[in-house]
């Protein structure tokens, strides 16, 4: 065995080469530095933060006009309303029955919030056609999500008191009840995704401290995102429902993600020989510039979904971005610190037989680089097999938003839905809100003339009488469907309604029509995303694109991994259009009712997963990058590359699909979706995608995946990566030849047997 010299690493320079070494020599005033900045943000939040919100416009929609109308029009109804649904099987209509149920709306009526009741003796159209089942409407006097907790829950206590008194069944639902049933999340997902990536960090490091430290940063960027986040709500739309679990599940991912792959550096250099302060300067230098830029690249496809132009959307983005953001700031000016303070401590508490560095190349990922390169043809040829199966469903896929019908059965008000759909059939769940307006004056002739059309539409169940307001200039008519809120036939009757029938029964009059409701809102939601994602996915692709084209210095590289990223998403979107939509193992998996895939749910999957597949793509082809700046041959390069990162990545890919599938485990349908979304996705891009597809591919293309033309190379920024150039590994310098920065580790190791 020989020896091999250990590079003296003090000509390491750049911002972050001086940032690690000033950290390490004093982490006390680092670590100070973090808490006083936790606690200034802290204190900025609680004085100028805003809150999340559970309400969403909708800008430019049909279905945004009528509910700017209605809250200029109808003051008194601005409100939002509960239900309250009765069946008796011996009819409502019986003496002891209807006088159960006039208890029950008596009691309603006095209700904190309640500002009238309209029964089913007001309205005959509320009572079945059967007779056993009837509703009433409370009408209340705030948002449904203004309605305070403690409004509710009396809401709740009528109905359990009251359910089963003289033989009537009672259930509840509506906006009121939708808006304040939300279920608890609690810290299960997040538990179970901690513990997993615990197991994995262990047989990465084979030590105690090096494997909860990534746990623990990543933890301490995800309070920071938390804290930060409601200083943009003053400004931002966010969704109090999704965005806090949104930011727990992409900080927490990332985070340890981010840690893992500058810790394994770390821990590179200190088994190789070199001190703690030059082990953190060449982890910083290479794997925290790699971190840096792949942030970046998960931050651009987040912030891109505010080309979709609804607020929400914009406001999940932002506050994903926030927590990727926050997750690289922890990474690279407090890991350092952290490092410097624990020293050597962090390779102690080893567990036996785990945590072996790399040596050699007869390691596992070395031979699996080997088995690999010797069919890429067929390897790629399978493996794109694969994923074009996987994304089959894709091409059926129904956008449109949870309602509802897809609630646990457990809820009150899936348990109203299913009751008031099989008394009034599936569209009394879904009524669309007609909104007529003159200010000349709405004559009675012109008002019956559109609910005659209207009637006469195919797929009309009933059309209520129209309602006007004092001044008379604005009515409302409810139009119910003879299809459910998420059937493609209502999206169909909304959009024949508003391009034929209304301007038909209009035509000649000054008279201004709307439809709005839950249902048309979520019917704009899906046209705007549809309409627009193309720009969205031109922008995230391009800026990628020409982010890894100054890093790489290559154009067959970004144009190789954009496709290869679409085949991702591909088969994340044909898997869930198969679990969520057709219902594919749904019992197994605990899905519940099929129904629509969320309409946001395609374009947040693009974004995060784009991201992220840059990600592994960046600490891939960086360690690859290394050895072709300096003559290794393509082929062996990619080996290189796989041999000593292939590990990393597959711990990295497993640990950020374990913590999105946590939340898999969620009760709340949109959430569920989102996790099993991502958490399939990522699992399929680090293993089938990054770990055999890139090789085999990067393989074939040989030096040619390294090409740029001159005159591009010219005018991109040059942005390194891999820190200060190592020499040539083929060659060991004299013992007398200058000191060269950067030396490349692994290598090392490798050629020392």
């Amino acid at each position: 065995m020989t020896e091999t010299r250990q590079p003296d690493i003090r000509g390491q320079v750049g911002p972050l080469a001086r940032w690690a070494r000033f950290a390490v020599r004093n982490p006390w005033r680092v670590l100070a530095g973090w808490v006083a900045i936790i606690a200034i943000v802290g204190v900025l939040a609680a004085r100028f933060g805003g809150e999340y919100v559970q309400q969403f416009e909708v800008p430019g929609s049909d279905s945004q006009a009528a509910v700017d109308l209605l809250n200029d029009r109808f003051p008194d109804a601005a409100g939002d309303t509960a239900s309250l649904v009765f069946q008796a099987p011996a009819g409502v209509t019986d003496p002891a029955a209807r006088a159960g149920i006039d208890t029950v709306l008596a009691q309603a009526a006095q209700l904190p919030g309640v500002t009238g009741v309209t029964s089913p003796w007001d309205v005959p159209e509320q009572i079945s056609d059967d007779g056993t089942i009837a509703y009433a409407t409370l009408q209340y006097a705030t948002a449904a999500n203004d309605v305070p907790a403690g409004d509710a829950e009396a809401l709740f206590d009528l109905v359990d008191a009251s359910t089963g008194v003289a033989g009537v069944r009672v259930e509840t639902g509506g906006q009121v009840v939708s808006a304040n049933e939300f279920p608890e999340l609690g810290i299960t997902a997040e538990l179970i995704g901690i513990g997993v990536a615990l197991i994995i960090l262990l047989a990465i490091f084979g030590s105690v401290i090096a494997s909860f430290l990534p746990i623990a940063t990543a933890i301490v960027g995800v309070v920071l995102s938390i804290v930060i986040a409601p200083l943009f709500a003053n400004t931002f739309t966010l969704s109090g429902d999704i965005a806090p679990v949104f930011i727990s599940m992409i900080g927490l991912g990332v985070g340890i993600d981010y840690a893992l792959f500058i810790i394994n550096r770390h821990r590179e250099g200190l088994l190789g020989g070199q001190s703690v302060e030059d082990a953190a300067v060449t982890a910083m230098n290479t794997a925290g510039r790699s971190v840096a830029f792949a942030g970046i690249v998960v931050a651009v496809g987040l912030l891109g979904l505010a080309t979709i132009g609804i607020p929400f959307i914009t406001g999940l983005g932002l506050v994903g971005s926030i927590a990727v953001g926050t997750s690289v700031l922890v990474a690279i000016f407090l890991m350092p610190a952290l490092l410097g303070l624990l020293g050597t401590r962090i390779l102690r508490f080893s567990v036996p037989g785990l945590g072996r560095p790399v040596r050699g190349e007869n390691a596992f990922w070395f031979r699996w680089g080997r088995a690999i390169q010797r069919r890429p043809g067929i390897v790629s040829g399978v493996a794109v097999l694969i994923l074009a199966l996987l994304a089959i469903p894709y091409f059926s896929q129904y956008l449109n938003l949870s309602d509802a019908g897809n609630n646990p059965e457990t809820n009150y008000d899936r348990r109203a839905y299913d009751l008031t759909a099989e008394g009034f059939g599936p569209g009394a769940n879904g009524p669309l809100l007609l909104v007529l307006e003159d200010e000349a004056g709405l004559p009675q002739t012109a008002l019956d003339g559109v609910t005659q059309a209207i009637t006469t539409v195919p797929g009309v169940e009933s059309v209520s009488a129209p309602f006007t307001n004092e001044a008379g200039d604005t009515s409302i008519v409810q139009v119910f469907p003879m299809s459910g809120p998420q059937d493609e036939a209502t999206t169909d009757l909304t959009n024949t309604l508003r391009d034929d029938t209304l301007p038909a029964a209009l035509a000649g009059s000054d008279i201004s029509a709307y439809i709005g409701g839950a249902t048309a809102a979520t019917i704009d939601i899906s046209q705007i995303i549809s309409d627009r994602t193309p720009i969205f996915f031109t922008v995230v692709i391009g800026l990628s694109m020409l982010l890894l084209a100054i890093v790489f210095r290559s154009v067959v590289i970004p144009i190789k991994t954009a496709l290869l990223n679409l085949l991702s998403v591909g088969a994340a979107y044909g898997a869930t259009v198969a679990v969520f939509q057709w219902g594919w193992f749904g019992d197994l998996l605990g899905v519940g009712a099929t129904g629509p895939v969320e309409a946001f749910l395609p374009i947040i999957l693009f974004g995060v997963l784009f991201g992220l597949s840059m990600d592994y793509e960046v600490f891939l082809l960086s360690r690859v990058h290394e050895e072709v700046v300096h003559h290794t041959p393509a082929r062996r390069a990619m080996l290189m590359g796989v041999g000593y990162s292939g590990r990393v990545v597959a711990a990295a890919g497993t640990i950020l699909a374990a913590v999105f599938l946590g939340f898999f485990l969620q009760d709340t349908r949109t959430i569920k979706m989102i996790g099993f979304g991502l958490g399939f996705a990522v699992f399929v891009d680090a293993f089938l995608v990054r770990l055999i597809l890139v090789p085999a591919v990067m393989t074939l293309l040989g030096e040619r995946a390294w090409y740029i033309p001159a005159w591009l190379d010219r005018i991109l920024p040059r942005v390194s990566l891999e820190g200060p150039a190592p020499p040539d590994p083929s060659q060991d310098p004299p013992p007398d030849a200058p000191f060269r920065p950067g030396v490349e580790l692994q290598p090392q190791l490798s050629r020392q047997s």
